[in-house]
């Protein structure tokens, strides 16, 4: 299993169909449907594409490989376009405030909890004198 699958796993299907649901997000779709958006988000993350042509043509790399992400096919720039400006961002809200609260709850995490601190170990607090402190 992919690290990109490992990820989508949090995500489940039926929660996230019943959401779309909710929500009367797949109102209009014909071909694009509401999981391939989150797909194709997610990818845009993982990859650190920076346009919708690099989202595209790298889904379309991965044409084969793409039915085990739960997608039929890598979306065209206007397809997902349309979807990004149209889409009702109030399901993909409650998808992520959904995910939160699962993990929160430990059943994403496993048995261990994790907390989460900001560390800084090279902290400079100014003395006034307008110099920088010496090693």
């Amino acid at each position: 299993m992919s690290l990109f699958n490992q990820v989508l796993q949090n995500f489940p299907r039926l929660e996230f169909a019943a959401l779309v649901k909710k929500h009367s997000a797949e109102r209009a779709a014909k071909r694009f449907s509401c999981r391939a958006q989150p797909v194709a988000m997610l990818f845009c993350q993982l990859a650190h594409a920076d346009s919708l042509r690099e989202i595209c043509n790298g889904l379309a790399c991965c044409v084969g490989k793409l039915a085990h992400l739960g997608i039929n096919g890598a979306p065209n720039k206007s397809s997902l376009a349309y979807a990004n400006q149209h889409r009702p961002a109030a399901l993909y809200e409650e998808l992520f405030y959904t995910a939160l609260g699962r993990f929160r709850d430990g059943k994403g995490l496993g048995l261990r909890k994790l907390r989460f601190r900001v560390c800084q170990k090279n902290l400079w607090v100014s003395s006034g004198s307008g110099s920088l402190p010496s090693e």
